[in-house]
């Protein structure tokens, strides 16, 4: 423990960690695109869709610049747009929302439960009315929604299921990858996601070829001849060195997941420090860990005491969607979502990447049940 305590800081994320192990097949890859000259949209983008929708074993996938653009998209390619409403978790990462507002739709927020932190599929049918048009499950923190409620809760009122799978690259419901349950799926390619690029990406999954030709057309100023333009659209085309680096990761990512379900794994079994409480993994859920988090009643105690002693958690997320101040216009209040709210507040996230040592997750263990 004195050796780690003496050595550098333990980060919640250390990507340059990763970087080093791939950096020469990357910038290898990175030759072949300035070769080409194919830096937006092109070969490396294609090859790249191809093996993602293999890996998620989905008929389809689209390359885009992000995640947040994932989402937009993909409310568009459903018709989803001024007047309508959309329900989600209050309790995730604010581009799940984005996608809906930038539609023009307004989205509907649902508590989540307090073991799984996930959307609470209890309170769905009761925020259901003649303008929904569809529900956002998101794979939150890596570990899958309830999709199987969710979905027939949708076939019920006749709306879509749209998985918000930004953390969520590799994760298994019932042993089948998530991006291949919804009508469309999701991802970010975030640089510190599982699978993240060197910059900024997206993507989105789907096995209905009407939505998949209308992406390419969304995402290529609303054309699929140049110079004509079939409707609005947008430049929101991935790029070659982009699509480049998550080829060569790609490979990796299988290998990268299970090293984080083993830190996982040690996390749960190892930490049993009664004000530590972690997230419930369900038995059809395998989860990818993106995130660890645990919540507790003082959580600036606790982040102090760990910096102390040289480990950084992180924050995900201190203002849960429906109270932030730019949807104050929806007029949601504090104990709406009290779920949410309590998370919120008492959260917390432990270090989580690939590349730490067994050394130093049981360090992180032993200083929390010290705590």
């Amino acid at each position: 423990m004195n050796d780690i305590q003496l050595h550098e800081k333990i980060l919640c994320l250390d990507l340059k960690k990763q970087l080093q192990q791939v950096k020469g097949e990357v910038f290898e890859a990175f030759e072949k695109v300035y070769d080409k000259a194919a830096f937006s949209g092109g070969s490396f983008v294609e090859d790249f869709e191809k093996s993602f929708a293999n890996f998620c074993q989905t008929k389809y996938a689209v390359g885009v610049n992000s995640g947040t653009s994932a989402l937009h998209l993909a409310m568009l390619a459903l018709g989803i747009g001024q007047g309508d409403e959309v329900i989600i978790p209050a309790n995730t990462f604010i581009a799940t929302a984005w996608g809906v507002s930038y539609s023009g739709a307004t989205p509907l927020f649902v508590d989540c439960t307090d073991d799984t932190w996930q959307i609470d599929v209890n309170r769905i049918k009761e925020k259901i009315t003649e303008k929904t048009k569809a529900i956002i499950g998101v794979h939150l923190y890596g570990q899958p929604c309830d999709i199987d409620s969710l979905k027939e809760i949708c076939e019920q009122h006749k709306i879509h299921f749209v998985e918000d799978a930004a953390q969520a690259q590799g994760a298994l419901y019932k042993g089948i990858p998530v991006g291949s349950f919804g009508s469309i799926a999701c991802f970010s390619f975030y640089p510190g996601k599982n699978l993240g690029a060197c910059g900024e990406a997206g993507g989105i999954t789907t096995n209905n070829e009407l939505f998949y030709k209308h992406f390419f057309n969304l995402r290529n100023h609303g054309s699929m001849v140049r110079y004509y333009h079939d409707e609005l659209g947008f430049n929101m085309r991935m790029g070659g060195l982009e699509a480049a680096s998550l080829n060569v990761k790609l490979k990796y990512l299988p290998a990268w997941n299970n090293r984080r379900r083993e830190i996982a794994n040690r996390y749960q079994h190892g930490i049993i420090n009664s004000k530590i409480k972690m997230q419930l993994q369900l038995a059809w859920s395998d989860s990818i860990y993106h995130l660890f988090v645990i919540t507790t009643e003082d959580r600036d105690e606790l982040t102090s005491y760990l910096n102390e002693r040289k480990i950084c958690p992180g924050l995900h997320y201190p203002v849960p969607c429906h109270l932030q101040k730019a949807y104050s216009h929806l007029q949601y209040q504090v104990g709406d979502c009290p779920n949410s709210e309590y998370l919120s507040n008492h959260c917390l996230s432990l270090p989580m990447y690939a590349e730490l040592t067994d050394e130093e997750v049981d360090y992180v263990i032993d200083v929390i049940n010290d705590y």
